[in-house]
């Protein structure tokens, strides 16, 4: 089904999680990340769901060994399909926009080494950086996994998934994104974020995701 874009929550914060807005409306703080970690601890409110009185409280004779079923808490397992979310963004913007996402997702708790970049058209200046030192410098710090990691469209196939990506969709051939977004989404664990043309995005993905 085709992307329908979110409310511009990202998008606005976006503008200005280096900034305050200039219009002096204090941006609200839009959350892209559903929340601590999906497998996060169980909510306080549920006393005495999975922890029943101690066995002490009841006659061991009496009851014949009432032990708790472990598989009662089996709530986590429930998202397997990412969350997504549309920054709408022009072709010369999307880069912005994602660098923008970025910001705000680590100012909101995550870790550098859980946000994967992966863009479309030009490749991220850090990007081009660090293939400067060559293919085995730059993978290198793919494999470290300990800061946020920008990969072109082509190299998409190859990199690892990480619990958030990060789609620029800045340009290049349609085949690119056409690319680049399945495996997007085949990488992300809890978030996918694509900045760029509604419609163009919509196109290439059609129903797919």
């Amino acid at each position: 089904m085709p992307l329908i874009p979110e409310e511009p929550q990202i998008h606005e914060s976006a503008q200005g999680p280096r900034a305050t807005p200039a219009n002096g409306r204090t941006a609200p703080t839009p959350r892209p990340v559903p929340g601590p970690r999906p497998a996060a601890p169980p909510r306080p409110g549920r006393p005495g769901a999975v922890r029943p009185m101690p066995p002490a409280q009841r006659a061991p004779r009496d009851t014949p060994v009432a032990k708790p079923e472990p598989s009662a808490p089996a709530a986590p397992a429930a998202s397997s399909t990412p969350q997504i979310q549309l920054i709408p963004a022009s072709a010369e913007g999307a880069l912005d926009a994602a660098e923008e996402a970025v910001d705000l997702l680590l100012d909101t708790g995550r870790a550098p080494g859980e946000v994967l970049v992966i863009t479309t058209g030009d490749p991220h200046p850090w990007a081009a950086h660090e293939l400067s030192f060559g293919d085995a410098a730059y993978w290198a710090q793919h494999d470290a996994g300990d800061d946020v990691f920008y990969a072109d469209a082509s190299a998409a196939g190859r990199v690892a998934s990480r619990p958030v990506v990060v789609v620029a969709v800045n340009g290049g051939a349609d085949a690119a994104a056409a690319t680049a977004l399945p495996l997007a989404l085949g990488r992300a664990g809890t978030l996918l974020i694509v900045c760029g043309d509604p419609q163009k995005i919509n196109s290439v993905l059609g129903a797919g995701v």
